[in-house]
């Protein structure tokens, strides 16, 4: 069976939203666009390089979607990345858009719960949710995730989208690698395993 991999850059205070650039969400009336490229390093680029060698595809939604596709298909063809986004197979959840123009874009079709259970049991490698937010967490509480690959960055916003928002289930975490860059961002890999313990001292 396929996995599903949330992959998500994240301030030290649990923001995701527009680390790529002022303008990438402004949504309610962001202003901290673009937090992660000075607080990002070799090591952090490596890592990522990383998330895209153990899948073959990423699963987006609207928003996410619309930004990487204004600007990977005509992005420096010597960014290693650039190939790789445009060959990716792309599977997009969205409640309005209805045609896709970027390459190897398929549009899911009906409940987005059920056509990524369907994902999931079909042929191929691991899907990356990759940004995403409202997806995410949709996924999140229907128990579609297999695994979070997060880098936590120095830094602290203190507003924006965050990824574990109020509301979000309570689950355990199993800790599969855990490493600091030079510049002092975590790069995690957790696996859900199950509900937290509870505990006193």
């Amino acid at each position: 069976m396929r996995k599903i991999i949330v992959c998500t850059f994240l301030t030290l205070d649990g923001v995701m939203q527009a680390p790529g650039g002022p303008d990438e969400d402004t949504g309610s009336g962001f202003e901290h666009g673009g937090w992660q490229k000075p607080v990002s390093d070799d090591e952090v680029g490596a890592a990522i390089a990383g998330w895209y060698d153990v899948s073959d595809a990423m699963l987006l939604g609207r928003k996410t979607y619309e930004i990487f596709a204004s600007y990977w298909p005509t992005a420096d063809p010597a960014n290693p990345f650039t190939e790789r986004m445009n060959s990716m197979q792309k599977y997009v959840a969205s409640r309005t858009l209805t045609s896709l123009e970027w390459q190897n874009s398929t549009l899911l079709e009906g409940d987005v719960t059920e056509a990524v259970r369907a994902l999931k049991e079909s042929e191929g490698g691991n899907i990356n949710v990759v940004g995403s937010g409202d997806l995410a967490q949709t996924l999140m509480r229907d128990g579609l995730v297999d695994e979070y690959r997060l880098t936590i960055h120095p830094v602290i916003i203190g507003s924006g989208k965050r990824l574990f928002a109020d509301g979000a289930i309570p689950t355990a975490l199993e800790p599969v690698s855990v490493t600091a860059t030079k510049g002092g961002t975590v790069v995690g890999v957790y696996r859900p395993s199950g509900k937290p313990g509870y505990d006193s001292y």
